[in-house]
């Protein structure tokens, strides 16, 4: 295994968890990557984590494959600064970025992995988008549900969640870190199928289905 200090092409993988870096932030929807990224260094036994490049960054291995952990130490809405300064260092493609946020466009406690795509007015991949100038990273969104009618978007994801919905989410971030690593293994079609929740199906469009009617 590499030391930190060390680069050696393109074969290793970056996989951030994204979110803000004080205490205070802890427990709240915005930073549900950053807790991913904590189980993730548990998968991979990664040794000491360092802070390097604006960021907290641990290495572990999967396979022959070196893979780093980082957590920007940015806040979420500068996230690519860090992620930039690491790619560049190690020589990391976006095609082997792998990135974990929250997302409020997904149900509590879903998963959704992308490929590439656009930030969808997420802040910390509008930040990395703008940084690595492109989009072709990978995605391992944490559905943190819509924000309740009246409130702020803000004061939402940076609200703390319940101890239940902490409970609940602390499964979600463990198959999302198991989703990140499955990327990697298996690839991006093998884990959006594994991973991806699926979308339940309105009652009617059962019945239409169950007795053979088109929509």
């Amino acid at each position: 295994m590499l030391s930190l200090g060390e680069r050696d092409g393109d074969y290793m993988y970056l996989i951030a968890g994204l979110g803000n870096p004080e205490a205070k932030y802890a427990a709240t929807r915005q930073n549900v990557g950053v807790e991913a990224a904590e189980c993730l260094k548990g998968e991979l036994n990664c040794g000491m984590t360092k802070i390097k490049f604006h960021a907290e960054i641990a290495q572990g291995k999967l396979g022959d494959e070196q893979v780093l952990v980082a957590r920007p130490l940015t806040y979420m809405n500068n996230s690519g600064q860090a992620i930039r300064e690491i790619a560049n260092f190690y020589k990391i493609t976006p095609d082997h970025i792998i990135v974990m946020c929250d997302d409020v466009s997904i149900p509590f406690g879903h998963l959704r992995l992308r490929a590439n795509g656009s930030a969808g007015g997420h802040n910390g991949l509008k930040s990395i988008i703008a940084q690595l100038g492109s989009q072709d990273f990978a995605r391992v969104k944490i559905g943190v549900g819509e924000k309740p009618q009246g409130w702020d978007l803000a004061d939402y994801v940076l609200c703390r969640m319940s101890s239940e919905e902490q409970k609940e989410m602390a499964e979600t971030v463990a198959r999302a870190a198991k989703a990140a690593l499955c990327i990697i293994k298996n690839g991006m079609g093998v884990a959006m199928n594994r991973y991806n929740t699926p979308k339940a199906k309105p009652v009617k469009e059962k019945k239409e289905e169950a007795t053979g009617k088109d929509n």
